[in-house]
Formats: C-alpha cells, structure tokens, sequence
C-alpha cells in the first residue's frame, strides 16, 4: 500500500518554503478559506489571527532579506501579496 498523505509530510524533509506554505495555509484557514487541513472541517473565521500569521511572514521577510534562495524569495512576495489581497477582502465583505 502506498503511503497516507500525513505519512508522505512525515518523511518530506521541512525546508524554508515548507515553513512558508505551512504559515500560508495557517493564515487561510483562519480567514475561512480552506478547512482544517487535519480534519478537513469548517473552521471560524479569525481576522486577527490570521493578520498575525501574515504579519509573521513579513517579519520572517525582512529578517531573511539576502538570506533567501530567488525561488525562496518569490514564494514568499507571492504568498504575501496573495495573503494580503485576501485578508482585505475579507475585512471589507466583514466575512468574520
């Protein structure tokens, strides 16, 4: 049998833009716009939270300037811009 999903992230090595993915997906769960990735449920929409999670990645932005492979860099100004334009929407349509 071929392994899980859960098993597969078990034995990925975690790497920069691992972490980064992991904050990106941590700041959509909690604007509401992707489930739970554990259980796959609903969760609350939380904008406070979820500007703390984007605010975590500029700051790790900032402190790893020069330190970041250019693939590195584009995942993160990426992830940033996307998680940014998102959060304003869902601020605007009070979705929370």
């Amino acid at each position: 049998a071929e392994p899980n999903e859960a098993e597969q992230g078990a034995t990925r090595p975690l790497d920069f833009s691992t972490y980064l993915m992991s904050l990106g997906t941590s700041a959509l769960v909690q604007m509401g716009e992707a489930p739970d990735p554990t259980s796959g449920d609903a969760v609350p929409c939380d904008l406070a939270s979820a500007r703390q999670t984007i605010d975590l990645l500029a700051l790790l932005e900032a402190k790893t300037q020069g330190n970041r492979s250019a693939k590195e860099d584009a995942l993160l100004r990426g992830l940033l811009r996307d998680l940014r334009v998102r959060w304003v929407r869902a601020a605007q349509r009070n979705r929370c």
